[in-house]
């Protein structure tokens, strides 16, 4: 399942994706991910309470949706333009294994519309609504 994120642009230290477990190309996705502790933007958010950002918890989410779009065009980019509806409803923290899901829910022409969720030990974390648009052939 791996082999899927071949189509991620992105590399460490910005790959928020560890690794697929679940695809159903340009349809749906479910990925991993956990940040070690080790993070230096741990060191700030927050000190002695440390939460990964949503805002980078919004970034897998989007690195994961791309994952899911790529898999059904291959020759095509995408790049997040929009985030819409994006809630937090509790902290994840380090260390621990964040599940992440990306389905597809709509497009209008080049605008690809993905529901998502990160969850923790079955628990909603994060969830919402982005936007991807396709800059490249597809």
């Amino acid at each position: 399942m791996d082999t899927f994120l071949s189509g991620l642009p992105h590399r460490p230290p910005f790959r928020f994706v560890d690794g697929i477990v679940a695809m159903e190309p340009g349809v749906t996705g479910v990925g991993l991910k956990t940040f070690p502790a080790a993070e230096p933007f741990f060191a700030g958010h927050f000190p002695g309470d440390p939460i990964v950002p949503g805002v980078i918890l919004t970034e897998a989410l989007a690195q994961l949706a791309g994952v899911v779009a790529a898999a059904a065009e291959p020759d095509a980019s995408f790049l997040l333009s929009n985030i819409r509806q994006m809630k937090f409803l509790r902290p994840a923290r380090p260390e621990e294994a964040i599940q992440l899901e990306a389905r597809a829910a709509g497009a209008l022409g080049p605008l690809l519309r993905f529901e998502v969720r990160a969850a923790v030990a079955g628990v909603v974390v994060a969830e919402g609504e982005l936007m991807l648009n396709r800059v490249g052939a597809g």
